[in-house]
């Protein structure tokens, strides 16, 4: 697997059905204590709503994912929310559903509908992106032979997180995993530059 689909930006989407407000909240993730934090912010921000049901799925694998009712009957509402997730092939993506009762009983079949229209309504308002596979490298290099180091990160596409541009320079990179071969043998083909994998 080269690629995988996600979504780079956070939206918000609202559906009502017989009073009740379902307010969706699509956002990017990488790690479930951002996750956390963000369901925080959301508890605060909407206080006097009953429910904060949510679903998401993390890693390129995507197996690792969570759903909650949130007092919602059992599989009424992070079910349908992952289902829209996965139907869009997307993983590094939460979405949160906040709900404003709004009086009336939806049912099971209500509210399965509600939660999953107001997932696919956000769904709708962000593009998925496609990003590429990276395998995080750590390049060391003295200062003569960083241009070369760098114009080859540009030609492969390779993915720049951190630099630290001394005497002897700290260079981390993602190289796309299609492209990885290629790279290494480019770099190693410098003097002056130590490659180790990041773990």
């Amino acid at each position: 697997m080269d690629h995988y689909f996600t979504i780079d930006k956070s939206s918000i989407a609202e559906f009502k059905d017989r009073g009740s407000r379902f307010i969706a909240h699509a956002f990017p993730v990488n790690d479930t204590d951002t996750f956390k934090k963000q369901l925080q912010l959301l508890k605060k921000e909407h206080p006097k709503a009953v429910h904060h049901c949510f679903a998401y799925r993390l890693g390129l694998t995507g197996d690792l994912f969570r759903v909650s009712d949130d007092g919602e009957p059992s599989g009424t509402a992070g079910k349908p929310i992952l289902g829209q997730i996965d139907s869009k092939n997307l993983t590094d993506t939460a979405i949160i559903v906040v709900r404003y009762f709004g009086g009336s009983l939806l049912g099971v079949p209500g509210l399965i509908n509600a939660y999953k229209t107001s997932a696919a309504l956000v769904l709708q308002t962000i593009p998925a992106i496609q990003k590429q596979v990276e395998i995080p490298y750590s390049l060391e290099v003295d200062y003569t032979g960083v241009n070369d180091v760098m114009q080859i990160i540009k030609q492969f596409n390779c993915n720049v997180i951190e630099q630290e541009m001394q005497l002897f320079s700290l260079i981390k990179v993602g190289i796309p995993k299609n492209r990885l071969d290629e790279v290494l043998y480019r770099l190693t083909d410098l003097r002056n530059v130590t490659i180790r994998k990041i773990l």
